[in-house]
Order: C-alpha cells, then sequence, then structure tokens
C-alpha cells in the first residue's frame, strides 16, 4: 500500500493581527491572525523550506525520483517553478520536476503525481486579496512538503477515496489580476454539498469505513460557508474534527489541506484513521491510517510550535508594501542589475545548493574555488553543501540605504561549524537585536525581482525556531 513516508512544514515568519486591518482602514480584519510570507518569500522559496524538513526526515539515502509543485501563485509562468526547487535540494538532474499550478485543486494532482513515483509533493501559496476584503483576513501563507511511498517506509498508509468533479463557478480570477472573486455564499453551499455527501460516502466505502470511526476529520476550502456546512453534514464525531487554525494561521489555499494534515501527524497515534475533505471545483476525500513508523518519523518541531514561535508584530503597510499593493519611495541607491542567464547556469551548485568546495587541508571555499588557498593545487576540491550547516555572526552591519522591499538591511559575516566564512544577508531578523555571535542557519529566499526575473539565493536567520530543516 502507498502513503506518507515523511512530512514537513513551513510556516513564515511573520504575522499580521486582524484588527490592524481595521485600525488603518476603518473596517474589515476580525480577530486572531494570519500568517505572512516575508518581503524575500514566494510559494518557491517557502516550498524550498518544506521539502528540506521533509528529506530531512525521509529513509537515509532517499532521492525523490520526482517533484511534483502545485500552487495558486506562482513566481512564474511559461517556465517551470519546480526546477528552482529541485535545484535548490540540490536533486540529481534524473529526478524529474513538474508543476500542477493555478487552483487549490492542483494539490490533489501534485500528490497523485508525486505517489504514482513515489516523490515529493510540495504545496505552497501565498493568498493575497483586496485591502479591507475577506481574502486578505481569512487568507494566509505556508508550505508543506510530503514524501510519498509504500511499503515498511510509510507513516500513514492510503486506504481509500474517492473524488466528485462538477463544473461550476463560485471562485475565479483571470490571470494577470492579484485578487479572486467569489460568487454569492448561498450559491457555494448549493453546489458543493452533494459532492461532499457523494465523494465522503464512495470513500467510506472503499475503506470498508463508517464516518464514526475516522479519528482526526480535516476539512477545508475557500468557501468558507460551504466548509462549514460541510463539517455539519458529514456526520463525524464531534472530537474528531480538526481545527483549521484559522485563528492563527487562515486559510493557506493549496497548502491549506496538507498543513491541517501535517498537524494532525503531529499528533496521532498509531492506528488512527485520518480523513482529509478538500471542496475546490468538486470536492476531495483521502482516507489514511497512522502506522507504528510514525514516532521514527514526525519533525522535532511541530507545526503549532513553528506557529508559537513567529511574530505578530507586523505593520499593515508593510504588509501591503511586500504584497505590492502600497508603492512606497524606494531608497536613494541604483536598482539591482537584471540576472543574467548563463552565469547563474554555470554556478547552479553555488547559487541554488550552497556548495562550496574544501581543500586538501580542510579550508572551504566560498563560493567554491578551483585553486586551492593551501597548496595552489587546481581541481581538487571537494563540494560540499552548507545550506545544512549552522553558522556563527563574526561582524555585522545595518544598511539603512540599500534597496529593500523592507529596510534596513542587515548583512553579516558568518562562521560555519567546521570551516567556511561567508558574507549575506539576515533575515526575520530584529535589526536592533542582532549581535556579534549569534547562531544562524541558513534558508533559502528570493534576493529581488528585475525585469521579471528572480533572484534566488541564500541568507542566513537566527537560531530562534527550533532545528534547522536540515537537521533531526
Amino acid at each position: 500500500m502507498s502513503g506518507i513516508v515523511s512530512y514537513g512544514a513551513h510556516v513564515p515568519y511573520w504575522r499580521l493581527q486582524r484588527t490592524a486591518i481595521a485600525a488603518a482602514l476603518g473596517s474589515g480584519g476580525g480577530k486572531g491572525t494570519r500568517s505572512v510570507a516575508s518581503y524575500d518569500e514566494d510559494t518557491t522559496s517557502m516550498g524550498v523550506e518544506a521539502a528540506r524538513r521533509a528529506l530531512a526526515w525521509a529513509p537515509d539515502g532517499f532521492v525523490p525520483p520526482i517533484v511534483a509543485f502545485a500552487t495558486t501563485a506562482p513566481a512564474y509562468l511559461d517556465k517551470t517553478n519546480a526546477t528552482a526547487i529541485h535545484a535548490a535540494l540540490a536533486l540529481p538532474s534524473s529526478s524529474a520536476a513538474v508543476d500542477s499550478i493555478g487552483s487549490v485543486r492542483s494539490a490533489a494532482g501534485a500528490m497523485m503525481i508525486a505517489g504514482l513515483r513515489g516523490g515529493l509533493a510540495v504545496m505552497s501559496d501565498i493568498r493575497t486579496g483586496l485591502p479591507g476584503g475577506s481574502d486578505e483576513s481569512a487568507g494566509g501563507d505556508a508550505a508543506v512538503a510530503l514524501v510519498m511511498g509504500d511499503g515498511d517506509d510509510a507513516i500513514a498508509l492510503d486506504i481509500g477515496g474517492a473524488d466528485a468533479t462538477a463544473e461550476f463557478v463560485d471562485r475565479w480570477r483571470v490571470p494577470g489580476e492579484s485578487a479572486s472573486k467569489q460568487w454569492e455564499e448561498r450559491f457555494g453551499e448549493h453546489a458543493y454539498l452533494p459532492l461532499v455527501e457523494q465523494s465522503v460516502t464512495d470513500a467510506l466505502k472503499s475503506a470498508g469505513l463508517t464516518i464514526t470511526e475516522i479519528d482526526h476529520l480535516i476539512v477545508t476550502g475557500l468557501h468558507t460557508r460551504a466548509v462549514a456546512a460541510a463539517r455539519r453534514v458529514i456526520g463525524a464525531r464531534p472530537d474528531a474534527i480538526v481545527d483549521d487554525l484559522a485563528g492563527t494561521v487562515g486559510n493557506s489555499g493549496a497548502a491549506h489541506a496538507a498543513l491541517l494534515l501535517c498537524d494532525v501527524l503531529d499528533r496521532a497515534a498509531p492506528g488512527d484513521t485520518i480523513a482529509v475533505v478538500t471542496l475546490a471545483d468538486g470536492c476531495n476525500t483521502w482516507l489514511l491510517r497512522v502506522t507504528d513508523r510514525i514516532g521514527a518519523r514526525r519533525p522535532a518541531h511541530t507545526v503549532r510550535e513553528m506557529i508559537a514561535a513567529t511574530n505578530d508584530g507586523l505593520a499593515y503597510a508593510s504588509y501591503l508594501t511586500w504584497r505590492g499593493l502600497l508603492r512606497r519611495e524606494p531608497p536613494r541607491r541604483p536598482e539591482p542589475d537584471r540576472p543574467a542567464s548563463p552565469p547563474s547556469m554555470r554556478s547552479n551548485a553555488w547559487k541554488y545548493g550552497l556548495f562550496g568546495s574544501r581543500d586538501e587541508a580542510g579550508f572551504v571555499h566560498l563560493p567554491p574555488a578551483r585553486v586551492s588557498m593551501e597548496s595552489g593545487a587546481i581541481d581538487r576540491m571537494e563540494l560540499v553543501c552548507m545550506a545544512d550547516v549552522r553558522a556563527t555572526i563574526a561582524t555585522f552591519t545595518v544598511d539603512r540605504l540599500a534597496f529593500s522591499l523592507s529596510p534596513p538591511v542587515v548583512a553579516a559575516v558568518i562562521d560555519f561549524d567546521g570551516g567556511g566564512r561567508f558574507q549575506c544577508e539576515l533575515t526575520d531578523v530584529d535589526p536592533a537585536a542582532v549581535q556579534i555571535g549569534d547562531r544562524v542557519e541558513m534558508t533559502f529566499r528570493r534576493l529581488y525581482t528585475q525585469d521579471g526575473i528572480h533572484d534566488y539565493f541564500w541568507k542566513a536567520r537566527p537560531l530562534t525556531r527550533g532545528a534547522s530543516p536540515g537537521e533531526h
């Protein structure tokens, strides 16, 4: 039987208090918070962080034969986004990389593709709405990665499922627009409920289960009223209904069903049954049974611990700026040049995988060099991946004039454990709190975008959120 072998989630460092929306606009907002991808994050970079965590807990030596990426907010069109994830994970060229993008239902496609080949499914989303609207306040940003496989390695086995598909327009967004539109709520409820009943009934029948035997019921979708009604009509035990994290994270679109699944796997016991019901252009129901392997493959830090370690002090003006909804005067510095494709391709191992080179004396060159500083020997270096190596701040500076969507820029010189010195930007950091000697970990980010080309590279962030993605 096939199922999930390991999993990883990424919840951005920043959260926005919904009351800040009403304070600025006089309406909108609500209670609680929503997660917000930082100015240097997009769905691709968040997907890398989730995938690093999932692969850290996969079986030793596992190399996914395929990476399938799902999102409603791709960084690129007419170019595969999954290839950047593939490069940042330093996967071999023999591993495939494909996108499944455009809608929340795309996540089911990514999991299906990865499941068929025992690969890696990555779901990542950034949810944006018009200022003051319900999509803005109810949305959330997050990413999840699932390593799919079978046999004794699975922590949750696929025991059944069913789809119910129909064509109707309850939510839509044409290419080029940043905000979605939604039909009247009663229509969505009317359209979805028969599909929910059909999908859930067929799925339970395929597994030989009754609804009362479900220990954890996840129901999610972008149509709030239809989701609430679905929870009622499904008829599960009240104690089985899973908290949807709406009050802290918000609805993370294509990533949300998998994020709630990770939250359940963080605490589920062997033998528990899980039902994942997703309302998106129909209804998809997925049934899983947790195995005895869950204890060995459960990440060191749970989804809720990640949420607890975030910062809910984001200013609403910063949120609008990061999402391109508020255009502000840039620093009085020249804008960065457009990244050039040929040198980027030649330095893929460094730019995406953060590979340095170690000479025969153990000295680590960053970026990688061909000539040994110790002996002068040429092309005798060993490539070493530094993405999962922690480091210490040797010195730093706070630059208030550098080009950035979130000034000031904190630049630091860091010393990697085991050797290697590197100058980089810090992210997810309070400039006033940085100190020499602080411990940091590496994170894959988007430096800037120029002429439609995203310049991805690695930054360092404070070690305040638990284990690094690549460490147990």
